[in-house]
């Protein structure tokens, strides 16, 4: 599962953007991955594992519905589970 969100600029500043990706890894348990940045600029990535699938999909979803909640907007969805 993916998805990228992106906020509106404000004056003379690049877009910001949000990606979440839910996959799973190679021990059977699941990863979820947030990279955040400036658009052309620097950005940070991080990692965070999950046993079972229900809490991975919970932590997706609770990291996409915060970043809309900051005014983010959902730009791209892929994977066939992919939220709405």
């Amino acid at each position: 599962m993916r998805v990228l969100l992106q906020q509106h600029p404000q004056a003379g500043e690049a877009p910001r953007y949000v990606q979440l990706t839910l996959q799973p890894d190679l021990f059977g348990g699941w990863e979820l991955l947030r990279e955040s940045g400036v658009i052309g600029g620097r950005s940070q990535l991080r990692r965070e594992q999950y046993l079972l699938q229900a809490e991975a999909i919970s932590a997706f979803e609770k990291a996409r519905d915060s970043q809309l909640k900051r005014g983010f907007q959902v730009m791209f969805t892929r994977g066939a589970d992919a939220p709405a």
